[in-house]
């Protein structure tokens, strides 16, 4: 039988990327740009809640957004209608963004005027949470229809994220969902994160969700 050698390629992966992740995060500090990185899984309102966000924050603080898609310009378009600056990402089929690609998607919306760097990752409870993108903060948007028991079911993207944002709380009353006891599965994945209850479409919540989002930047600018 012929020898072999067998690589660990994807730790080898991770680890260049965290590195890359990390010189990220100094060049943002450095510049004063606190950049979220905003995670979910297709259909759970991310562009709304997102549209939500800008409309309370983009007088008090200057606002760049990074649509990250697989294809399509349609988010970056709605999100240019609000008169923030806005790129369209596409990663080429990839259904993440790493640290790199992210540092070229900051170049490319030139943060040299912007506060609030946002990154409306590829939809997915996977791929994403695994690489870092050097984001400061990771968000993420659990909606009231994909059930209460997506903490136990994806436990990394729960793991990394510091806020939660259980989403569409308007529909509570017309879905078998346990706002309790997800947010007990939540907090077994991550005692740190924050949960907010919210619902994008009502506003319900909203205040909460940027008045901590704020507070963020500004203490990043310190």
């Amino acid at each position: 039988m012929g020898e072999f050698r067998v690589l660990e390629v994807k730790q080898s992966v991770f680890a260049d990327n965290d590195k890359r992740a990390d010189e990220v995060r100094k060049a943002l500090k450095e510049k004063k740009v606190f950049l979220l990185n905003l995670m979910s899984s297709p259909g759970s309102g991310k562009t709304t809640t997102l549209t939500r966000t800008i409309e309370k924050l983009k007088d008090e603080i200057r606002i760049g957004v990074m649509e990250a898609d697989i294809d399509s310009d349609v988010d970056a378009k709605t999100i240019s209608d609000l008169g923030v600056k806005a790129i369209q990402l596409h990663t080429g089929g990839m259904c993440h963004l790493d640290a790199d690609m992210t540092m070229q998607g900051l170049e490319g919306l030139e943060t040299g005027d912007i506060e609030l760097a946002i990154l409306e990752n590829v939809g997915n409870l996977v791929c994403p949470a695994e690489f870092d993108t050097g984001a400061v903060k990771n968000a993420m948007i659990l909606s009231v229809p994909e059930g209460d028991d997506k903490p136990l079911k994806y436990p990394l993207m729960f793991s990394i994220c510091d806020v939660v944002l259980i989403n569409k709380i308007d529909v509570l009353p017309y879905f078998d969902f346990d706002m309790e006891a997800c947010k007990k599965y939540i907090l077994k994945r991550n005692p740190n994160a924050k949960i907010i209850p919210i619902s994008a479409r009502t506003g319900e919540g909203v205040e909460e969700w940027t008045l901590w989002l704020k507070e963020q930047v500004l203490d990043w600018q310190k």
